[in-house]
């Protein structure tokens, strides 16, 4: 985890540079945030459970002493271990990744490194992104309320956001008695999706570059690249009552999986390059968007 964190974020920073839309005051700036972003881990092992219990109890009353006669202490936890979920805090500059989705299909010791990336690195990428979304980008390196983007920035920034608001705003959701999906509630998960699948990918080039290619998995004729994208639509795969799916549109920041999926792809074109998708197809569109 802390190798994936580490490299996904020097994604983040070389990628920097190809944003054209960003000044060099903004992206210094950006960049100096996304280097504090800090990252707490607690590790369990799957065969001690008393000494999970006493890793978990002295980690909760150290804690606990750390609060006496201080300032607050930003490196404290904000969930529990057992969340199947991961957090970015603006007010903190923090990311999070729970004991609980540290396992299969998001992540495994034994599994590729193609799975791995495509799941929890994705996930990796989305809660640093987060930092960078249209809430995550009004607080600064040290999580204070504070505009550090230059003027052009904000203005670029506004217009590429636009472009996700309508391409999501554009999907009719079947389940949903085929209303449409709200682009603009959705806005800042879909912008992280987006910058964390692109980040993720190019992460595990690079791994593959330094460690070499990973072995093909028997039984199945996929490639690693397309691996990466399965797991990456594995782990959002779920289904929703009509009822529910009609709510949802109306109160949760998130797409549906069905559209993460989609949406994240259709801006990504090494989607279609895995799987040699024809132009003008779904997956090809003519117009992509893109913030990070």
């Amino acid at each position: 985890m802390d190798e994936m964190i580490t490299n996904i974020r020097e994604v983040f920073v070389s990628n920097l540079d190809d944003l054209a839309w960003m000044d060099a005051e903004t992206k210094k700036a950006a960049e100096e945030k996304v280097r504090l972003i800090f990252n707490l881990n607690l590790m369990f092992q799957v065969k001690e459970y008393f000494e999970n219990i006493l890793k978990n109890l002295e980690f909760g009353q150290k804690k606990r002493l750390k609060k006496l006669r201080i300032k607050v202490n930003k490196e404290e936890w904000i969930t529990g271990a057992a969340v199947v979920n991961a957090f970015y805090s603006s007010s903190r500059n923090q990311i999070v990744f729970p004991a609980g989705i540290l396992q299969p299909p998001f992540f495994g010791k034994g599994q590729p490194w193609s799975l791995n990336y495509g799941g929890i690195g994705m996930v990796i990428g989305h809660e640093i992104t987060h930092g960078f979304d249209d809430n995550g980008r009004n607080f600064d390196k040290d999580g204070d309320l504070k505009d550090w983007w230059t003027k052009s920035s904000t203005q670029k920034f506004h217009e590429l956001s636009k472009c996700i608001v309508d391409q999501y705003g554009s999907y009719s959701w079947d389940l949903a008695n085929g209303q449409n999906l709200n682009g603009n509630n959705t806005l800042g998960e879909n912008i992280a999706d987006n910058g964390g699948i692109r980040q993720s990918y190019q992460a595990y080039q690079n791994y593959v570059k330094k460690h070499g290619k990973e072995a093909p998995l028997p039984g199945i004729d996929l490639n690693h690249e397309q691996l990466f994208f399965l797991n990456f639509a594995q782990v959002w795969c779920g289904t929703h009552r009509p009822e529910h799916a009609v709510n949802s549109i109306k109160t949760e920041v998130h797409s549906p999986g069905k559209f993460r999926v989609l949406g994240s792809l259709q801006n990504f074109p090494e989607f279609a390059k895995a799987f040699q998708c024809q132009k003008n197809t779904n997956m090809v569109p003519e117009k992509i968007c893109r913030v990070w």
